[in-house]
């Protein structure tokens, strides 16, 4: 009871952020400094449910809120049905890290209540720059980061952001002392962001060839989970997690000694647990801002090519039809960066 009337009178902002998990997961170092910074701030997150393991492992003052956006809280009724049950009166500030219509509907109540409000600037312009087909300009722009960090800013929370890693559980498998173990997570959205599998089984069948080591395949839907079955049973020391979930999956990530991954989730997953990435990029760039969480840019594997970036999200068909950004990488180049990050 007590920590429900101290809650009450500590300074309340909400900050939302739907989307795919890998921008939710971007939020994480943001929440974690704010948090830190301003324990006297209760923050609430307001994303899609299964992100919540995400926010359980940040300080107490952080608190999560589940939007059914496919069933209760769907259109605009549903939004207005969500509200009422968040009592979003209560809120002092919103943080509003998507800006997009469901977003931009939700702003609009918490103004016409006299909220203070701020959104991200997604920095369209210069991300248009970056991708387009002649004269690109390539250079790095501000992070996702660094973004959501300038929202805060602009509600009076400037923070300086200083995260190392979530906390981990016990993991249901645990490393042995001399073991190698390398997470491979070959899938993402689109197909300008995904390294060709023949390609990464045969990174994969290399890296089995290893003593000492143990490679863990991650992916999550049917599809996917056949095409590492079928790994997991042609080559030795390929295993896919027996656990599921996020939960586990982080996890399980905080033991290894390096990830392999595309431009996804799974990239911001393992950084979030202090594990360098090895990661694959195509259509996309990491001048886009999309790197994770203290990740080296020399731990990128991409060719200097002139049609690329094409895509600030891999979304768009090869103007060529063969994603020759990604096929003429050598998996012996993928395998040596890899081995480069182990301990």
């Amino acid at each position: 009871m007590l920590d429900f009337f101290n809650r009450c009178l500590l300074k309340k902002i909400l900050v939302i952020r739907f989307s795919a998990l890998g921008d939710v997961a971007m939020t994480v170092p943001v929440l974690e400094a704010l948090a830190r910074h301003y324990p006297d701030l209760d923050i609430t997150m307001l994303s899609r449910g299964f992100c919540r393991p995400l926010f359980e492992r940040l300080p107490q003052n952080v608190h999560f809120v589940a939007a059914d956006l496919n069933g209760a809280h769907k259109g605009l009724s549903g939004l207005n049905r969500l509200l009422k049950e968040m009592d979003f009166c209560s809120y002092d500030y919103v943080a509003d890290l998507h800006d997009v219509l469901r977003t931009k509907w939700l702003r609009f109540r918490f103004c016409m209540a006299g909220k203070k409000t701020a959104k991200i600037d997604k920095g369209r312009a210069e991300k248009k720059a970056l991708v387009r087909a002649s004269n690109k300009h390539k250079k790095q722009l501000r992070t996702s980061f660094e973004r959501y960090a300038d929202v805060f800013a602009k509600l009076g929370f400037p923070v300086k952001m200083n995260f190392v890693s979530l906390p981990s559980n016990r993991a249901h498998e645990q490393k042995k002392e001399g073991e190698t173990w390398i997470g491979v997570a070959p899938f993402a959205k689109h197909q300008g962001k995904i390294y060709p599998l023949e390609k990464t089984e045969r990174v994969v069948e290399i890296l089995s060839e290893r003593e000492n080591t143990k490679i863990f395949l991650f992916g999550a839907s049917e599809y996917e989970e056949s095409i590492m079955k079928t790994w997991s049973g042609g080559y030795r020391n390929v295993s896919i997690p027996e656990l599921k979930g996020l939960g586990a999956d982080l996890d399980l990530m905080a033991q290894l000694d390096v990830m392999f991954s595309m431009d996804s989730a799974n990239m911001h997953l393992a950084s979030l647990m202090a594990v360098p990435v090895v990661s694959v990029w195509g259509a996309t760039h990491p001048y886009a801002g999309f790197l994770g969480w203290n990740q080296k840019l020399e731990n990128c594997v991409q060719l200097n090519m002139e049609c690329r970036p094409c895509s600030v999200f891999g979304n768009k068909p090869c103007k060529y039809g063969d994603y020759r950004c990604m096929n003429k990488i050598a998996p012996e180049q993928v395998v040596e960066k890899i081995l480069a990050n182990v301990r």
